[in-house]
């Protein structure tokens, strides 16, 4: 089958940073699904792995976590799909990925397709909506108010991936203040468009233009990007008691003492950890993703899907590594089949 790996961590400028290749067709076993891949779409967490990951001599790893495609065969233990189910997923980040004809996932990790959706519009989703569901009702608990503070969240980065799942998911499934930060034009009408309540720039200080709508400091604060430029920022703007989540990896070691003051709790969200340390719970993801697929059925929410690439192919991933490492994206960037 067809796939796209690299064998040596490179710049995506280089050549070789990723390449075509052949590989043998997987095997469905235990509790996994042979799913065939129909669409891709491209995180963060792609670029970081391509530019940093160690692989074996003589061998590939191939990238790639959000997908969907088609059920094609099924392990003896699966229990909850069957062969021609349309599903969706995120996948593990220690088993090979989805830039792959066909793929083997843990049916815990899938779900069911959204029926209104199509393959590219459905794997722009997968990722980025269980890392905001995650951080926003089970780490930060935003259910959950702050005595005295404003009941309100700050998105930083809400047009990117997660950001902007995360603003639709917080107005459909909860009662706060939704404020989100762009630094671009575009980037502000998208979060606009998307449902927040307020829009914040976050290439200046956010603290006075939170002091200018004298409504009180927000309860908390979900950081999806470039952490390291806003931690004392956020300090500052942070109900006491607070609570805050981050999912990026800042480039210095990030000092948390500052935050005692506040007694502010910090929750670090890795949607992979599940998978990762194969936890009791690992079936809530399958139930989220139906959750979501529901949601967007019902037209509450819709895919954050930007742009179509093109096909899988080397090329095509090449491009969209390059513009996930500007730091300038508006939503998802989707490929679609081999």
């Amino acid at each position: 089958m067809r796939a796209v790996g690299f064998n040596m961590p490179q710049p995506i400028t280089a050549e070789t940073s990723l390449i075509d290749i052949e590989l043998p067709m997987p095997e469905a076993k235990g509790r996994d699904l042979l799913v065939e891949i129909k669409a891709v779409s491209v995180n963060p967490v792609d670029t970081k792995v391509r530019a940093s990951a160690a692989v074996e001599a003589g061998q590939h790893r191939i990238l790639g976590y959000d997908a969907a495609g088609i059920v094609t065969a099924v392990g003896p233990d699966v229990k909850l799909f069957k062969p021609g189910d349309e599903v969706y997923y995120a996948g593990a980040i220690n088993r090979p990925g989805t830039n792959a004809e066909y793929h083997l996932v843990d049916e815990r990790l899938v779900g069911f397709k959204p029926k209104s959706l199509n393959f590219e519009e459905a794997a722009a989703l997968p990722l980025t909506a269980i890392t905001a569901y995650e951080a926003l009702f089970q780490r930060l608990k935003v259910q959950d108010k702050v005595p005295g503070a404003w009941n309100a969240v700050v998105v930083i980065g809400g047009a990117g991936g997660v950001g902007s799942i995360a603003i639709q998911l917080l107005r459909q499934l909860s009662d706060v203040t939704v404020i989100g930060t762009g630094s671009r034009p575009e980037t502000q009408d998208w979060i606009r468009e998307l449902g927040a309540h307020h829009v914040l720039d976050h290439s200046k200080p956010m603290a006075p233009q939170l002091n200018q709508m004298a409504i009180g400091q927000p309860a908390f604060v979900f950081s999806t990007t470039q952490t390291e430029q806003h931690v004392a920022d956020i300090i500052e703007l942070i109900a006491p008691q607070g609570r805050f989540s981050l999912i990026d990896d800042p480039k210095e070691p990030m000092d948390i003492r500052p935050f005692k003051s506040k007694a502010l709790s910090v929750h670090w969200e890795l949607m992979f950890t599940r998978s990762l340390f194969q936890t009791a719970d690992m079936i809530e993801q399958h139930k989220l993703l139906n959750h979501v697929a529901e949601l967007v059925d019902a037209k509450k929410i819709r895919t954050t899907l930007a742009h179509v690439i093109g096909s899988i192919n080397a090329a095509n991933l090449k491009k969209a590594h390059a513009v996930i490492e500007s730091n300038r994206t508006k939503g998802k960037l989707v490929l679609s089949g081999f």
